[in-house]
């Protein structure tokens, strides 16, 4: 209406100029429709068949999902393998821990064994010239002149063990006990229990025969018997300990 150029024109006159735009327009919207006609007809064309690529993708999606499947086997083989290797590596290590715990004790057996003097029997001159080495130990200094003294009344003690070495072989025991703590059921070490056996008897027969030197000597061995006692418990055999008290006390 805006644009009609007289705008005081009758109502027949807008009618007519009505119906003339009208016809144009329908004009304008059926050559439209008939030149976008071919790209309807393409459009309905592409859509038909469209099931089958559905299916193809459907088919590429299964296939995708067995491949994630077999990925997820082979990873769970891997992880059994992976674990299986880590276990023989602890069982490897642990095996190899134990060797080396077993080789340490027979070593550490053998210098006890040496140290006790298991199985020999030393003459008075080896004795002296082993104690003669202590020298430089303060107390085995005091422990030397203490058995000078007793050479000099004429009485035994220069035939017993020092203190300080009977200290020093029990605590060589003692290791030896501590390296194979929780394998005492091992072969080996069940088959070393004689070895041990005998170390063991040796350093309670020095020790008893310290215990007795010291009880002789009366007031001046007191301070020896509380020592020995002292060494008796750090070898946790007090209870061997008592027995020879009472041994001595019935004698």
């Amino acid at each position: 209406m805006s644009t009609l150029s007289n705008r005081h024109q009758t109502l027949e006159d807008l009618r007519t100029e009505l119906r003339s735009r009208s016809q144009l327009l329908s004009r304008e919207l059926l050559d439209l429709v008939n030149t976008n006609y071919a790209d309807f007809l393409t459009l309905g064309n592409s859509l038909r068949g469209g099931e089958e690529k559905v299916e193809g993708v459907r088919v590429g999606l299964l296939g995708f999902g067995k491949e994630v499947e077999g990925l997820q086997r082979l990873i769970a083989e891997r992880e059994e393998e992976v674990g299986r290797l880590v276990k023989e590596r602890r069982d490897v290590r642990k095996g190899i821990d134990v060797g080396r715990r077993l080789v340490e004790y027979d070593e550490r057996l053998r210098e006890c064994e040496e140290a006790v003097s298991v199985g020999t029997i030393k003459s008075e001159e080896e004795f002296e010239s082993d104690s003669s080495e202590e020298d430089e130990e303060d107390e085995e200094e005091e422990e030397e002149k203490e058995e000078g003294q007793g050479k000099a009344k004429g009485d035994d003690s220069r035939y017993g063990t020092p203190i300080g070495r009977l200290r020093r072989n029990v605590v060589q025991y003692r290791l030896v006990k501590e390296v194979v703590k929780g394998l005492e059921e091992h072969p080996f070490v069940v088959a070393q229990t004689p070895r041990l056996s005998k170390v063991r008897s040796t350093l309670l027969l020095d020790l008893s025969t310290a215990l007795q030197q010291a009880k002789k000597a009366g007031a001046t061995g007191a301070g020896k018997v509380i020592q020995i006692m002292k060494i008796y418990a750090d070898m946790e055999e007090s209870g061997e300990a008592i027995k020879v008290v009472k041994t001595l006390k019935t004698t």
